[in-house]
Parts: C-alpha cells; structure tokens; sequence
C-alpha cells in the first residue's frame, strides 16, 4: 500500500513540473507574439506573471533534476519531457533577445 502511495506521490510531481514547464513556454510563447501592451488589462497581468516565470524558467531545471535523479533517469518519465520543453523555453528567449 505504502509504495502504491510513492508511486502516486512521484507522477503526480512529475504531472506538476511537466505542467508548470508547458505553462512557462506557452507564457514566453505569447509574450513574445502578442503585443501584450494593447490592452491594459493584458499588460498588468504580464508583468505581474513575468517576474514568477522567469524565475520558475531557471528554478524548475534544478527541481526536475533532483526528482528525475530519484528516478533512477527512467528515460520513460514526465521529467526528461519537462526539462525539454524549458531548454526549449530556455533557448527561445536567448535566442529571441539577442
């Protein structure tokens, strides 16, 4: 019973990264397309939320790591996928400012 709870435990962190690092490029993604100023109420919100994404874009490699070393580095886990797509977020924004 008690591994079925790890078990339960360790993909539901997994789903969490995965979904946090899919949320931080869509967000970068539209950052960089929409002009996020032409409404008032779409510039509030992105520069309420761009200080936390930024953050998260160089935090959540670090957790993903941790988690994904727990893991064993299972090629078959959410965390190879999630710090994919936020080396992909990564690359993106060094790539789109410079």
């Amino acid at each position: 019973m008690t591994n079925q709870l790890v078990a339960i435990k360790k993909n539901q962190t997994s789903k969490r990264y995965f979904l946090l690092s899919l949320f931080i490029l869509i967000f970068w993604i539209l950052s960089n397309v929409i002009n996020v100023y032409h409404f008032a109420l779409v510039g509030a919100i992105f520069e309420i939320l761009w200080f936390p994404a930024l953050l998260l874009m160089f935090i959540l490699p670090v957790l993903i790591m941790i988690s994904w070393k727990k893991e064993k580095f299972k090629l078959r886990s959410l965390h190879l996928f999630a710090l994919i797509i936020i080396a992909i977020t990564i690359a993106m924004n060094l790539y789109s400012s410079g």
